[in-house]
């Protein structure tokens, strides 16, 4: 046994070093008292080049951060993922909101984290937007993590109050430029995914809005069914029931082609040609996460969104699923990081 726990050792010391090591170890037949079996059985726990603690992971509770207050579309979404995962990793992922900041103070949490798996981040569009609209952050949005998968997609969706007289976006437009400055749109607040798809629209369309940012798109849509705020393009989750109801007005979706959870509803950019807008929520690890448990986290998911059952419930939510790999999701993430930033620059938005 002695000589087999030195070989483990040096294993260790040479992936500490950066070496590549195999699965051999120097194991006496003594060492278990003839035991073939007990010999065999120790070296095929050990996967070549996978380290020991990646091949039990996980071996207690895993916290999902998310950068936002219960009851929001990323809380939402999130509990979805980490009842996905529990079920899957045999162990309880515990959602812990931290919210404040558009999802800042979440993301610094788990930058900080150790990158042991035991930390994730649910995350969304704002995670590539933060570093752009912030005087300065703490961590590098693409550096500071690695890619685990991205799990849905949610179109925004432009809405509007009956008193607004349009039916379509082509209405919007023509009445807007008709009565410049005369529309209001509200928004989650100042620099929020909400404010900057409404300000990609108003540069695409020519068209003159004003602006009246709230502390959160609940807020807003509280005000918005009052009546003091016409129009908005915000997140579909919290909008649709408004108009599935009737209580407001669909006007289109922010997605390049029209979203299988909104079949009826016209995308923008079949009047504003290469208008998008989407917003994705993803788990991200924070960098050094073992390759072998990110792969298991990825592979996990991947399955449960297989799922017809779960994917009607995330369609109900007005989230389309995505999967995918790791390497798909990193994609995502560098291309809105450079498209967010241009925005962001010519919207002038700026939070210190």
């Amino acid at each position: 046994m002695m000589n087999a726990e030195c070989g483990m050792m040096n294993g260790r010391k040479a992936r500490a070093g950066g070496e590549e090591t195999g699965s051999s170890f120097i194991i006496h037949r003594s060492s278990f008292n003839g035991s073939v079996a007990g010999a065999l059985m120790l070296v095929s726990s050990f996967a070549p080049g996978v380290p020991a603690a990646a091949q039990s992971y996980p071996d207690r509770p895993i916290r999902l951060v998310v950068g936002f207050p219960p009851g929001g579309a990323a809380d939402i979404l999130g509990r979805y993922a980490a009842q996905q995962l529990t079920e899957a990793l045999g162990q309880q992922v515990v959602v812990d909101n931290r919210g404040g900041a558009g999802g800042l103070i979440a993301t610094e949490t788990a930058a900080r984290a150790n990158s042991d798996g035991y930390t994730l981040l649910f995350t969304s569009i704002p995670h590539v937007i933060n570093p752009h609209l912030y005087g300065k952050v703490s961590y590098d949005a693409v550096k500071d993590f690695v890619p685990v998968v991205q799990f849905v997609v949610v179109p925004l969706m432009m809405a509007s109050t009956a008193a607004l007289p349009v039916k379509t976006v082509k209405e919007l437009i023509a009445y807007s430029k008709a009565s410049p400055g005369q529309v209001n749109y509200g928004s989650g607040g100042s620099g929020s995914s909400s404010h900057l798809a409404m300000e990609l629209f108003k540069s695409m369309a020519g068209v003159d809005l004003v602006h009246i940012p709230y502390k959160g798109v609940g807020p807003m849509i509280t005000d918005m069914l009052a009546g003091q705020v016409r129009l908005t393009i915000s997140s579909a989750v919290p909008l649709s029931p408004q108009v599935k109801t009737g209580r407001l007005r669909g006007l289109a979706v922010t997605s390049p082609k029209r979203s299988p959870s909104f079949p009826d509803l016209p995308a923008i950019a079949e009047t504003v040609p290469g208008y998008e807008v989407v917003n994705w929520f993803g788990i991200l690890a924070p960098a050094g996460t073992s390759r072998a448990i990110v792969t298991r986290i990825n592979r996990d998911l991947n399955a449960a969104l297989a799922s017809p059952v779960l994917r009607e419930r995330l369609a109900s939510q007005g989230a389309d699923v995505t999967g995918g790999a790791p390497e798909d999701f990193g994609k995502v993430i560098r291309a809105d990081f450079a498209k967010w930033g241009k925005v962001v620059r010519a919207s002038g938005a700026r939070v210190d």
